[in-house]
């Protein structure tokens, strides 16, 4: 991959705030033809960076680099991209603004023409925030979106989604390090928390009931200490907690035009797309996608039959989901 960063200045956020200077850092993978109309974005997901996009690249996925020039974009709040870390006063730590999926999405769009003089897609395509991602693009600029593929993802925040967010929030903010967000060494009892939390939620059930969690540990604890406990502990604690509002906030219909109407602003996705939850993903579960996927003329829902809750498919999980989802990438791009 080929890493690069695109600026902008004076840019006016959904919630008015203006920002002196933000930056899109991004990846690219491929070559993109004398039409400029090869081209995927591949936004990245809840507190994960471009690097991470790369298990469904290659000369043998469905993201091959010889086909398309695939564009790995990051979230603002993640560390590489303009986040409260990176930001100079007034905005810096705590005092970070929210951010919403739409302001993610409208400066993408920007670095595709500024940078690429890109003005379609051949597919966007996400997982987690990713997906809300790709669904975002899908509803704010459907005549440049060809097709659309979300993984593990929704085109709104339930309430429930929210409850388990605001726990994160919840669990980091209980450090006695926090200090409001002024920390002066790193929270680093509260991002433990939030990884020990996030066991429970991102794996299922069924997960743990078929001992999977043993496969590369001895106990249940061996298991929350190896792969759970320091998952988050790399991470600045206000990046997180600005991506956890974005998260938050997350809903298809925020865009103006659509005034609040979930179901109107799904109508509008007229492209080809495949939308798939994991069946036992807990916050993302499949009947929150059905819903969505109804009212969107072009959309077919596959359900990931996978006992690996919202981790199903990603990086490092079970190869046959992987293979899955390739399978399912490679179908539309056929369409």
């Amino acid at each position: 991959m080929n890493d690069g960063y695109h600026e902008f200045e004076n840019v006016e956020l959904l919630s008015g705030v203006v920002l002196p200077r933000v930056r899109l850092a991004f990846a690219t993978c491929g070559k993109l033809n004398a039409e400029r109309s090869n081209a995927v974005l591949f936004p990245t997901w809840f507190s994960s960076t471009h690097h991470k996009n790369a298990w469904l690249i290659g000369l043998n996925k469905p993201l091959n680099p010889e086909h398309y020039f695939i564009i790995c974009v990051d979230l603002i709040g993640n560390g590489l991209s303009t986040s409260p870390s990176n930001t100079d006063p007034p905005f810096d730590g705590p005092r970070f603004p929210e951010v919403h999926i739409l302001d993610n999405v409208r400066l993408q769009r920007r670095l595709l023409i500024e940078r690429f003089k890109i003005e379609s897609l051949q597919l966007v395509i996400g997982r987690s925030m990713g997906a809300q991602t790709a669904f975002q693009w899908a509803v704010s600029f459907p005549s440049q979106v060809r097709r659309m593929f979300a993984l593990c993802g929704s085109s709104r925040t339930t309430p429930h989604n929210y409850a388990f967010i605001d726990s994160l929030e919840a669990a980091l903010k209980a450090d006695c390090r926090w200090n409001g967000g002024d920390y002066i060494s790193p929270p680093i009892d509260g991002l433990r928390a939030i990884g020990k939390a996030y066991a429970a939620w991102a794996m299922s059930p069924e997960f743990y009931r078929l001992n999977l969690h043993l496969r590369n540990a001895a106990t249940i604890d061996d298991y929350l200490e190896r792969q759970w406990a320091n998952n988050f502990t790399h991470c600045d604690a206000n990046n997180l907690l600005a991506m956890m509002r974005t998260w938050k906030t997350a809903d298809i219909s925020t865009d103006p035009s659509f005034q609040g109407d979930w179901q109107a602003a799904l109508k509008a996705i007229t492209c080809q797309a495949i939308v798939m939850p994991s069946r036992t993903d807990q916050y993302f579960p499949p009947e929150d996608s059905a819903a969505a996927a109804m009212f969107m003329p072009n959309a077919e829902l596959r359900v990931l039959d996978s006992a690996w809750g919202h981790r199903a498919g990603s990086p490092g999980s079970d190869p046959t989901d992987i293979a899955t989802v390739e399978a399912a990438i490679a179908d539309l791009l056929k369409r």
